[in-house]
Protein backbone atom coordinates (compact mmCIF):
# COMPACT_ATOMS: atom_id res chain seq x y z
CA UNK A 1 0.00 0.00 0.00
CA UNK A 2 0.99 3.65 -0.30
CA UNK A 3 -0.48 6.60 1.55
CA UNK A 4 -0.61 10.38 1.23
CA UNK A 5 1.04 12.33 4.01
CA UNK A 6 1.83 15.93 4.92
CA UNK A 7 5.54 16.30 5.62
CA UNK A 8 8.07 18.98 6.55
CA UNK A 9 10.76 19.20 3.88
CA UNK A 10 14.02 21.09 3.56
CA UNK A 11 14.61 21.91 -0.11
CA UNK A 12 17.11 24.76 0.19
CA UNK A 13 19.71 25.65 2.81
CA UNK A 14 19.11 28.77 4.89
CA UNK A 15 15.55 29.01 3.62
CA UNK A 16 12.23 28.34 5.37
CA UNK A 17 11.16 24.70 5.53
CA UNK A 18 8.14 23.79 3.43
CA UNK A 19 5.09 21.67 4.19
CA UNK A 20 3.94 19.54 1.28
CA UNK A 21 1.96 16.43 0.49
CA UNK A 22 4.11 13.39 -0.18
CA UNK A 23 3.54 9.71 -0.88
CA UNK A 24 4.77 7.11 1.59
CA UNK A 25 5.08 3.55 0.33
CA UNK A 26 4.19 0.63 2.58
CA UNK A 27 6.77 -1.54 4.33
CA UNK A 28 8.98 -4.14 2.73
CA UNK A 29 10.74 -6.93 4.60
CA UNK A 30 11.93 -5.79 8.02
CA UNK A 31 10.11 -2.45 7.79
CA UNK A 32 7.20 -0.83 9.59
CA UNK A 33 4.68 1.83 8.53
CA UNK A 34 3.72 4.12 11.40
CA UNK A 35 1.25 6.92 11.85
CA UNK A 36 3.29 9.65 13.51
CA UNK A 37 1.42 11.36 16.32
CA UNK A 38 4.11 13.80 17.49
CA UNK A 39 7.62 14.89 16.56
CA UNK A 40 10.00 17.09 18.51
CA UNK A 41 11.61 20.02 16.71
CA UNK A 42 15.27 19.39 17.46
CA UNK A 43 18.32 21.58 16.99
CA UNK A 44 19.79 18.85 14.78
CA UNK A 45 16.90 19.38 12.36
CA UNK A 46 17.75 23.07 12.31
CA UNK A 47 21.39 22.18 11.69
CA UNK A 48 20.32 20.25 8.60
CA UNK A 49 18.49 23.30 7.26
CA UNK A 50 21.52 25.57 7.56
CA UNK A 51 24.23 23.13 6.50
CA UNK A 52 25.89 22.67 9.90
CA UNK A 53 25.12 18.97 9.51
CA UNK A 54 25.44 18.26 5.77
CA UNK A 55 22.58 16.21 4.32
CA UNK A 56 21.64 15.80 0.65
CA UNK A 57 18.46 17.67 -0.29
CA UNK A 58 15.51 17.45 -0.60
CA UNK A 59 15.19 16.06 2.92
CA UNK A 60 12.21 15.12 5.07
CA UNK A 61 13.09 16.38 8.53
CA UNK A 62 12.38 14.84 11.91
CA UNK A 63 14.00 12.15 14.02
CA UNK A 64 12.33 12.59 17.43
CA UNK A 65 9.03 10.90 16.66
CA UNK A 66 6.34 8.93 18.44
CA UNK A 67 3.52 7.09 16.76
CA UNK A 68 1.37 4.03 16.25
CA UNK A 69 2.16 1.02 14.06
CA UNK A 70 -0.14 0.77 11.03
CA UNK A 71 1.41 -2.10 9.07
CA UNK A 72 4.44 -4.38 9.36
CA UNK A 73 6.50 -5.94 6.62
CA UNK A 74 7.61 -9.53 6.18
CA UNK A 75 9.77 -10.86 9.00
CA UNK A 76 8.74 -8.26 11.59
CA UNK A 77 7.72 -10.20 14.70
CA UNK A 78 8.38 -7.81 17.61
CA UNK A 79 5.92 -5.14 16.47
CA UNK A 80 2.26 -5.30 15.45
CA UNK A 81 -0.42 -2.86 14.30
CA UNK A 82 -1.60 -0.74 17.22
CA UNK A 83 1.73 -0.80 19.08
CA UNK A 84 3.10 2.53 20.29
CA UNK A 85 6.67 3.22 19.22
CA UNK A 86 9.46 5.79 19.39
CA UNK A 87 11.89 6.40 16.57
CA UNK A 88 15.61 6.01 17.19
CA UNK A 89 17.73 8.06 14.81
CA UNK A 90 20.52 5.54 15.32
CA UNK A 91 19.70 2.11 13.93
CA UNK A 92 20.52 -0.91 16.06
CA UNK A 93 21.50 -3.81 13.82
CA UNK A 94 22.45 -5.98 16.80
CA UNK A 95 25.26 -7.62 14.85
CA UNK A 96 28.15 -5.18 14.41
CA UNK A 97 31.06 -4.93 16.83
CA UNK A 98 29.53 -1.96 18.63
CA UNK A 99 26.06 -3.43 19.04
CA UNK A 100 27.46 -6.71 20.34
CA UNK A 101 29.68 -4.77 22.76
CA UNK A 102 26.62 -3.03 24.21
CA UNK A 103 27.21 0.30 22.46
CA UNK A 104 24.39 0.47 19.87
CA UNK A 105 24.62 4.27 19.68
CA UNK A 106 27.76 3.65 17.60
CA UNK A 107 26.11 1.04 15.34
CA UNK A 108 27.91 0.77 12.01
CA UNK A 109 24.64 0.43 10.09
CA UNK A 110 23.34 3.61 11.70
CA UNK A 111 26.48 5.46 10.61
CA UNK A 112 26.19 4.28 7.01
CA UNK A 113 22.48 4.94 6.36
CA UNK A 114 21.95 8.56 7.28
CA UNK A 115 19.36 9.53 4.66
CA UNK A 116 17.86 6.26 3.44
CA UNK A 117 16.57 2.99 4.81
CA UNK A 118 19.29 0.39 5.57
CA UNK A 119 19.04 -1.15 2.10
CA UNK A 120 19.88 2.23 0.55
CA UNK A 121 16.39 2.83 -0.86
CA UNK A 122 13.56 5.20 -0.01
CA UNK A 123 9.80 4.86 0.49
CA UNK A 124 9.06 8.58 0.19
CA UNK A 125 8.31 10.62 -2.94
CA UNK A 126 7.06 14.12 -3.60
CA UNK A 127 4.13 15.12 -5.81
CA UNK A 128 6.27 14.82 -8.95
CA UNK A 129 7.48 11.32 -8.02
CA UNK A 130 10.99 12.45 -7.02
CA UNK A 131 12.47 10.46 -4.10
CA UNK A 132 12.84 12.37 -0.84
CA UNK A 133 15.73 11.69 1.53
CA UNK A 134 14.89 11.06 5.20
CA UNK A 135 16.73 12.58 8.17
CA UNK A 136 18.82 9.87 9.92
CA UNK A 137 16.80 7.01 8.43
CA UNK A 138 13.69 8.45 10.10
CA UNK A 139 12.13 11.51 8.46
CA UNK A 140 9.35 11.41 11.03
CA UNK A 141 8.23 15.02 10.62
CA UNK A 142 5.51 13.47 8.50
CA UNK A 143 2.00 12.21 9.22
CA UNK A 144 3.05 8.75 8.07
CA UNK A 145 6.46 7.20 7.59
CA UNK A 146 8.01 3.83 6.83
CA UNK A 147 11.03 2.96 8.97
CA UNK A 148 13.16 -0.10 9.45
CA UNK A 149 12.32 -2.08 12.57
CA UNK A 150 15.87 -1.43 13.83
CA UNK A 151 14.97 2.27 14.14
CA UNK A 152 11.93 1.67 16.33
CA UNK A 153 11.41 0.97 20.01
CA UNK A 154 8.12 -0.30 21.41
CA UNK A 155 6.82 1.59 24.46
CA UNK A 156 3.86 1.25 26.81
CA UNK A 157 0.62 2.89 25.73
CA UNK A 158 0.04 4.87 28.95
CA UNK A 159 2.52 7.66 28.16
CA UNK A 160 1.23 10.61 26.07
CA UNK A 161 2.97 10.42 22.71
CA UNK A 162 3.61 14.16 22.53
CA UNK A 163 5.70 13.77 25.69
CA UNK A 164 7.24 10.41 24.89
CA UNK A 165 8.57 11.78 21.58
CA UNK A 166 11.13 13.92 23.42
CA UNK A 167 12.87 10.82 24.71
CA UNK A 168 13.74 9.82 21.14
CA UNK A 169 16.56 12.36 20.92
CA UNK A 170 16.90 15.46 23.10
CA UNK A 171 16.13 13.91 26.48
CA UNK A 172 18.09 10.74 25.74
CA UNK A 173 21.06 12.75 24.47
CA UNK A 174 21.29 15.04 27.48
CA UNK A 175 20.21 12.68 30.24
CA UNK A 176 22.34 9.87 28.83
CA UNK A 177 25.43 12.09 28.68
CA UNK A 178 25.18 12.39 32.45
CA UNK A 179 23.93 8.93 33.37
CA UNK A 180 25.55 6.73 30.72
CA UNK A 181 28.62 8.53 29.40
CA UNK A 182 29.89 10.38 32.46
CA UNK A 183 28.19 8.18 35.07
CA UNK A 184 27.80 11.15 37.40
CA UNK A 185 28.39 10.20 41.03
CA UNK A 186 26.25 11.26 44.01
CA UNK A 187 27.44 14.43 45.73
CA UNK A 188 29.57 15.53 42.78
CA UNK A 189 29.79 18.95 41.12
CA UNK A 190 28.55 19.35 37.54
CA UNK A 191 28.50 22.27 35.12
CA UNK A 192 26.19 22.26 32.09
CA UNK A 193 26.89 24.70 29.25
CA UNK A 194 23.68 25.47 27.36
CA UNK A 195 20.15 25.42 28.78
CA UNK A 196 18.28 24.31 25.67
CA UNK A 197 16.41 21.02 25.41
CA UNK A 198 19.56 18.87 25.55
CA UNK A 199 21.24 20.90 28.30
CA UNK A 200 18.10 20.87 30.43
CA UNK A 201 17.97 17.10 30.03
CA UNK A 202 21.63 16.85 31.07
CA UNK A 203 20.74 18.89 34.16
CA UNK A 204 17.95 16.43 34.92
CA UNK A 205 20.35 13.53 34.41
CA UNK A 206 22.82 15.03 36.86
CA UNK A 207 20.02 15.60 39.35
CA UNK A 208 18.66 12.06 39.12
CA UNK A 209 22.21 10.72 39.52
CA UNK A 210 22.50 12.69 42.76
CA UNK A 211 24.93 15.49 41.89
CA UNK A 212 25.24 17.86 44.85
CA UNK A 213 25.90 21.03 42.84
CA UNK A 214 24.64 21.61 39.30
CA UNK A 215 25.60 24.88 37.59
CA UNK A 216 23.68 25.90 34.47
CA UNK A 217 25.54 28.23 32.07
CA UNK A 218 23.77 30.20 29.35
CA UNK A 219 23.31 33.66 27.85
CA UNK A 220 19.62 33.93 28.74
CA UNK A 221 18.33 34.70 32.23
CA UNK A 222 14.97 33.23 31.22
CA UNK A 223 16.53 29.91 30.32
CA UNK A 224 18.62 29.93 33.48
CA UNK A 225 15.53 30.46 35.63
CA UNK A 226 13.93 27.53 33.84
CA UNK A 227 17.04 25.44 34.47
CA UNK A 228 16.57 25.99 38.21
CA UNK A 229 13.10 24.44 37.96
CA UNK A 230 14.63 21.35 36.40
CA UNK A 231 17.38 20.79 38.94
CA UNK A 232 20.12 23.41 38.59
CA UNK A 233 21.34 24.64 41.96
CA UNK A 234 23.36 27.58 40.59
CA UNK A 235 23.41 29.60 37.37
CA UNK A 236 25.91 31.70 35.44
CA UNK A 237 25.02 34.14 32.68
CA UNK A 238 28.12 34.35 30.50
CA UNK A 239 27.18 37.80 29.21
CA UNK A 240 27.73 39.13 32.72
CA UNK A 241 31.13 37.51 33.29
CA UNK A 242 34.55 38.74 32.18
CA UNK A 243 36.03 35.26 32.52
CA UNK A 244 33.45 32.48 32.74
CA UNK A 245 36.02 29.74 33.40
CA UNK A 246 37.57 31.65 36.28
CA UNK A 247 34.12 32.36 37.74
CA UNK A 248 33.10 28.72 37.49
CA UNK A 249 36.27 27.45 39.10
CA UNK A 250 35.75 29.87 41.99
CA UNK A 251 32.07 28.99 42.35
CA UNK A 252 32.79 25.26 42.39
CA UNK A 253 35.66 25.47 44.84
CA UNK A 254 38.46 24.71 42.42
CA UNK A 255 36.70 23.18 39.46
CA UNK A 256 33.89 20.80 38.57
CA UNK A 257 33.91 17.02 38.59
CA UNK A 258 31.89 16.99 35.35
CA UNK A 259 31.26 19.54 32.62
CA UNK A 260 28.85 19.09 29.72
CA UNK A 261 29.07 21.11 26.50
CA UNK A 262 25.51 21.11 25.10
CA UNK A 263 25.75 23.97 22.61
CA UNK A 264 27.92 22.81 19.72
CA UNK A 265 30.94 25.12 19.83
CA UNK A 266 34.66 24.43 19.86
CA UNK A 267 35.28 27.47 22.06
CA UNK A 268 32.65 26.43 24.59
CA UNK A 269 34.11 22.92 24.63
CA UNK A 270 37.40 24.52 25.70
CA UNK A 271 35.54 26.40 28.46
CA UNK A 272 33.97 23.15 29.64
CA UNK A 273 37.38 21.51 29.86
CA UNK A 274 38.86 24.57 31.56
CA UNK A 275 36.14 24.57 34.22
CA UNK A 276 37.19 21.12 35.48
CA UNK A 277 39.02 20.45 38.69
CA UNK A 278 41.59 17.69 39.11
CA UNK A 279 40.34 14.34 37.89
CA UNK A 280 37.36 15.98 36.17
CA UNK A 281 35.61 14.83 33.01
CA UNK A 282 34.38 17.09 30.22
CA UNK A 283 31.72 15.59 27.93
CA UNK A 284 31.14 17.11 24.49
CA UNK A 285 27.48 16.64 23.61
CA UNK A 286 26.67 19.45 21.16
CA UNK A 287 27.40 19.11 17.44
CA UNK A 288 29.89 21.82 16.51
CA UNK A 289 30.30 23.13 12.95
CA UNK A 290 32.89 21.16 10.92
CA UNK A 291 35.34 24.10 10.97
CA UNK A 292 35.44 24.27 14.77
CA UNK A 293 38.37 23.00 16.81
CA UNK A 294 39.16 22.97 20.51
CA UNK A 295 42.45 23.87 22.22
CA UNK A 296 43.60 23.08 25.75
CA UNK A 297 46.84 22.55 27.61
CA UNK A 298 47.83 18.99 26.80
CA UNK A 299 49.93 18.61 29.94
CA UNK A 300 46.84 19.23 32.07
CA UNK A 301 45.55 15.83 31.08
CA UNK A 302 48.66 14.22 32.51
CA UNK A 303 49.25 16.26 35.64
CA UNK A 304 45.60 16.68 36.60
CA UNK A 305 44.21 13.44 35.17
CA UNK A 306 41.45 15.24 33.33
CA UNK A 307 39.32 13.49 30.73
CA UNK A 308 37.86 14.95 27.53
CA UNK A 309 35.31 12.69 25.84
CA UNK A 310 32.32 12.78 23.55
CA UNK A 311 28.77 11.55 23.97
CA UNK A 312 26.67 10.59 20.96
CA UNK A 313 22.96 10.07 21.59
CA UNK A 314 23.71 9.85 25.30
CA UNK A 315 25.61 6.57 24.78
CA UNK A 316 22.11 5.15 24.43
CA UNK A 317 20.88 1.60 24.47
CA UNK A 318 17.48 2.66 23.14
CA UNK A 319 15.57 -0.54 23.82
CA UNK A 320 16.66 -0.42 27.46
CA UNK A 321 16.97 3.32 28.02
CA UNK A 322 13.77 4.61 26.39
CA UNK A 323 11.49 2.55 28.69
CA UNK A 324 13.71 3.41 31.66
CA UNK A 325 13.36 7.15 31.03
CA UNK A 326 9.61 6.85 30.56
CA UNK A 327 9.43 5.00 33.87
CA UNK A 328 11.20 7.95 35.51
CA UNK A 329 8.61 10.22 33.89
CA UNK A 330 5.74 8.19 35.30
CA UNK A 331 7.13 8.49 38.81
CA UNK A 332 7.71 12.23 38.48
CA UNK A 333 11.52 12.05 38.58
CA UNK A 334 11.93 13.06 34.92
CA UNK A 335 10.14 16.20 33.81
CA UNK A 336 8.84 16.01 30.25
CA UNK A 337 5.67 18.11 30.50
CA UNK A 338 7.74 21.10 31.61
CA UNK A 339 10.09 20.77 28.63
CA UNK A 340 7.33 21.34 26.08
CA UNK A 341 7.11 25.09 25.65
CA UNK A 342 4.74 25.00 22.69
CA UNK A 343 3.02 22.55 20.37
CA UNK A 344 2.47 23.20 16.65
CA UNK A 345 0.36 21.75 13.88
CA UNK A 346 2.28 20.44 10.88
CA UNK A 347 1.24 23.53 8.92
CA UNK A 348 2.90 25.67 11.60
CA UNK A 349 6.26 23.90 11.14
CA UNK A 350 7.98 26.92 9.51
CA UNK A 351 7.16 28.97 12.62
CA UNK A 352 8.40 26.15 14.85
CA UNK A 353 11.81 26.38 13.17
CA UNK A 354 11.88 30.17 13.52
CA UNK A 355 11.10 29.83 17.22
CA UNK A 356 13.82 27.20 17.59
CA UNK A 357 16.42 29.37 15.86
CA UNK A 358 15.52 32.32 18.08
CA UNK A 359 15.71 30.26 21.26
CA UNK A 360 12.08 30.76 22.30
CA UNK A 361 11.39 27.18 23.31
CA UNK A 362 12.86 24.62 25.63
CA UNK A 363 11.26 22.18 23.21
CA UNK A 364 8.69 22.65 20.48
CA UNK A 365 6.62 19.66 19.40
CA UNK A 366 4.67 19.16 16.19
CA UNK A 367 1.46 17.28 16.97
CA UNK A 368 -0.25 15.57 14.05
Amino acid sequence: MSIKSKAVVCRELNAPVVVEEITVEGPKAGEVLIQVKACGVCHSDLSATNGTIPFPLPLILGHEGAGVVVEVGEGVTDLAPGDHVLSSFVAMCGKCRYCTAGRPALCLMGASTMTTLPDGTLRTRDASGTPLNIFSSCGVMSEYQTLHQDNLVKIDKDVPLDRAALVGCGVMTGFGAAANTAKVEPGSVAVVFGAGGVGLSAIQGCSVCGAGMIVAVDTSDTKLEFAKRLGATHTVNVTKEDNVVKSLRKMTGGGADYAFECVGSGDIAAQAYGSLGRGGTAVIVGVAPPKDSTSFRTASMTFEEKTLTGSYFGSARPRQDFPRLLSLYRTGRLKLDELVTRTYSVDEAPQAFVDLAEGRNARGVIVF
